[in-house]
């Protein structure tokens, strides 16, 4: 079982930033990707970013850029570092690590920009 404990979402005006942070715990297999998705409402939960833990990241295209995705392999934590934050960002942010095949997930932090 893995648990997710995310940290780090609130409300900031637009151009803004914020640090998104997620530690994982329990039994997480050594080759893993971690990531953060997030979904605005009355839209499907969508890719923000992912990285493996080799540190190969993926970036959904209207974030790149704005967006750095970071992790601490020894603390099994990823972080979302948020820079030049839009309206169109507010969503709620899940925290994701990916094992083989078996998807884990957080409980979502909620991010909300304001114009």
């Amino acid at each position: 079982q893995v648990q997710l404990v995310e940290s780090g979402g609130g409300l900031v005006q637009a151009g803004g930033s914020l640090r998104l942070s997620c530690a994982a715990s329990g039994s997480i297999c050594s080759i893993n990707t971690m990531g953060w998705y997030r979904q605005a409402p009355g839209k499907l939960r969508g890719l923000g970013a992912t990285i493996t833990s080799g540190g190969t990241t993926n970036y959904a295209h209207s974030v790149t850029g704005r967006i750095t995705i970071s992790r601490d392999n020894a603390k099994n934590t990823v972080y979302l570092q948020m820079n030049s934050l839009k309206p169109e960002d507010t969503a709620v942010y899940y925290c994701n690590v990916k094992c083989y095949a078996t998807n884990y997930w957080g409980q979502g932090t909620q991010v909300t920009v304001s114009s």
